[in-house]
């Protein structure tokens, strides 16, 4: 196997050295694998940079290890670094100035599948929004996976990386951002308006929104439900942040005087 095709395509980088520099430095990693056995001491240096990267950390086989690497010299570790680099909070909304538009950004509270990250963003670049905004820590990052699955829109639609999505909701607030995020109680979706500086923010697959960040929101919209009392009570996350998306899409081209 061409070792350096594997490390492109996989976003995986091994080596002591290598690792590490990519920990130290600003470049956003996923996880860092650390093979059984390694001496304790080498060991908790690689866990403590990636804890400071936020990183998880997966101890592994030395034979599981060589296979993903593809090679034996890997040296006992290895991360998955992120495939794109990540914007800042400030430039997703510069990008909004820019374009002389109000800005429109999806946050993202704890989204853990990639194929829902991906297919998030997919559908942010599609209906409008300026940038999607992702945690560093309790949610999943830009990997290939979701690269792949947001068929190249990651690579296209701004993506901010922050320690924590309840300041950034202050930080919008700021700005004059309304923000809000999509919950089971909250107003039907078609009934709110929706358009000007705005914000959505959606939860993660299991418990949704936590509770801290839903009171930090301005307000809170949901989707009517033909199904209820089915035992299926709620849609898919990225199904959901599709359709709040194009109904933000929707008013804000009617507002405009456009046609949608």
């Amino acid at each position: 196997m061409d070792t350096r095709q594997s490390q492109a395509e996989t976003g995986l980088v091994y080596g002591r050295n290598a690792v590490a520099e990519v920990l130290k430095s600003r470049r956003a990693a996923d996880v860092v694998y650390i093979q059984e056995g390694m001496p304790e001491k080498q060991a908790a240096y690689f866990a403590a940079l990636a804890r400071e990267a936020g990183a998880v950390v997966k101890r592994v086989h030395a034979a599981k290890l060589a296979a993903m690497c593809g090679a034996e010299t890997h040296q006992g570790v290895a991360v998955r670094a992120a495939q794109i680099e990540y914007a800042s909070l400030d430039a997703l909304l510069d990008v909004a100035r820019a374009a002389g538009e109000d800005p429109l950004l999806v946050l993202c509270d704890g989204v853990e599948d990639p194929h829902n990250l991906g297919a998030i963003v997919r559908t942010a670049l599609l209906c409008g929004a300026h940038g999607v905004v992702i945690p560093k820590r309790g949610g999943v990052s830009v990997t290939p996976t979701v690269m792949k699955s947001s068929a190249g829109a990651a690579a296209r639609l701004p993506i901010a990386r922050v320690a924590n999505i309840g300041e950034a909701i202050r930080r919008l607030k700021k700005e004059n951002v309304f923000v809000y995020c999509a919950d089971l109680d909250g107003r039907p979706a078609h009934e709110e308006r929706l358009d000007g500086p705005l914000a959505l923010v959606v939860g993660g697959e299991g418990a949704g929104v936590s509770p801290l960040v839903r009171k930090l929101c301005d307000g809170a919209v949901s989707l009517s439900m033909a199904a209820r009392g089915t035992g299926v009570d709620s849609f898919n996350v990225s199904v959901a942040a599709g359709i709040l998306l194009y109904e933000i899409m929707r008013q804000r081209a009617r507002e405009g005087g456009g046609a949608l």
